[in-house]
């Protein structure tokens, strides 16, 4: 079902319809357009069977005119420079959208994770980090969880970093386990942001959130998350499932049970009703919450979705040339940079509380994440009314402005 590729170009296209709303000028839309760094790397990691094997890794620095650069580390087999350049550029928008001190980065290695041993992957880890210590840092980019990593693969990364350059610091590397200097939410704050999204776009819309319609395409952490928290609320999720499988329940699926039999066997398959992924994104719900990867709904099957509304839960799960015609058919995109900014934003905080050595509670922080998501979408729909426009618009004029304001009050270097 999903696209084989993210487009550059079609991300200018999008911005490009932003720009009659923004002040950005042509000098400083060129900054935008070509990241900061990419860098390509080659990692040779010694397996378990005693044979040395080269593995291909990147990093890509989009921004720092707003602050140090901050994206995830994905290992994921395909991936490419490309892509990260993309996921780069985002990340740049997502911080500005969040009005957050920070640029967008983002990296990674083309690999399978799940067919290396634990050992390989710690090895694999520490190279890539021992590769981009001199390019890396809390003040120059930091490195986070995204496909394929998790918190035990950053607390590798800190510690090769800290052996690397000898310094005892926690903030080069953010989503990492609390006794590294870790924060709460982490796990849960992607997922907190879209159903947070959802609710109040809905509800704005005048449609309550008690029984409203919500179908969930994925079935990470992400995912099961969105899904609780609207489902604690009073919406009705009525199938969730990914390419691996999906279930469907007209009076809503029991989450916990669903979760414990996965947990038993491993598998959606044998709770419910059986549909396919294709019959998930076509069923007729209030929202349907995209939270797999990029290119979920795409030209191939735009034509079949029927959701009021679509979110964003990861990147760029809509890509272009379905959102033109998703638009035509009075369907809403609540874009990434919107919905899914939870997970920046409490990486954003966790490395603030690394700089202070003074951490919060899970109250607080769950208080803190709420109040930014909810400020990013409140002034992007204030934007989007004000402008007419839709809001994957009217959220990258927002985020242009502010990266324009930045790039023109430090000027042109030397």
């Amino acid at each position: 079902m999903r696209a084989t590729g993210l487009n550059w170009q079609g991300l200018i296209e999008q911005l490009q319809q932003a720009l009659p709303y923004t002040e950005v000028t042509d000098q400083s839309l060129a900054y935008f357009k070509y990241p900061k760094r990419t860098v390509s790397i080659n990692l040779p990691v010694r397996m378990d069977d005693g044979q040395v094997r080269m593995f291909r890794g990147y990093r890509s620095v989009h921004s720092t005119a707003r602050g140090p650069s901050m994206g995830g580390v994905r290992f994921k087999p395909g991936l490419n420079a490309h892509e990260c350049e993309v996921l780069a550029a985002i990340m740049t928008l997502k911080a500005a959208v969040a009005d957050l001190p920070l640029g967008g980065a983002k990296g990674g290695v083309d690999v399978d994770p799940t067919t290396l041993t634990p050992h390989e992957l710690e090895g694999l880890t520490r190279r890539f980090t021992s590769e981009l210590v001199e390019l890396i840092g809390k003040n120059e980019d930091i490195l986070a969880p995204d496909i394929g990593t998790d918190q035990q693969v950053m607390a590798w990364a800190l510690d090769t970093y800290n052996e690397n350059t000898g310094e005892a610091t926690s903030g080069v590397v953010v989503g990492k386990p609390l006794p590294l200097g870790g924060s709460y939410g982490s796990k849960d704050a992607r997922g907190r942001s879209a159903a947070l999204v959802t609710a109040r776009v809905l509800e704005q819309a005048g449609q309550p959130l008690k029984h409203s319609r919500v179908a969930v395409y994925g079935y990470g952490e992400v995912a099961r998350r969105a899904a609780q928290l609207l489902s604690g609320w009073g919406a009705l999720v009525v199938a969730i499932g990914d390419e691996g499988g999906a279930v469907f329940a007209s009076s809503g699926l029991d989450l916990e049970a669903l979760a414990q039999h996965h947990e038993q066997r491993g598998k959606l398959e044998g709770f419910g009703t059986e549909i396919s992924p294709e019959e998930l994104v076509q069923l007729d719900v209030d929202a349907l919450i995209l939270a797999y990867d990029y290119g979920v709904i795409n030209a191939g099957n735009a034509h079949a979705v029927r959701a009021r509304y679509v979110v964003e839960a990861t990147n760029r799960a809509v890509l272009p040339e379905a959102e033109r015609f998703l638009t035509t058919q009075g369907v809403e995109i609540l874009p990434d940079v919107v919905a899914s900014i939870g997970g920046l934003i409490v990486n954003y905080l966790e490395w603030v509380q690394d700089a202070s050595n003074f951490f919060w509670s899970e109250a607080e922080i769950e208080a803190a994440i709420d109040a930014r998501v909810l400020a990013a979408l409140d002034s992007v729909t204030t934007f989007a009314q004000r402008s007419g426009t839709d809001l994957r618009t009217a959220a990258y004029a927002v985020a242009l402005n502010r990266l324009h304001n930045a790039t023109v009050m430090r000027g042109v270097y030397p």
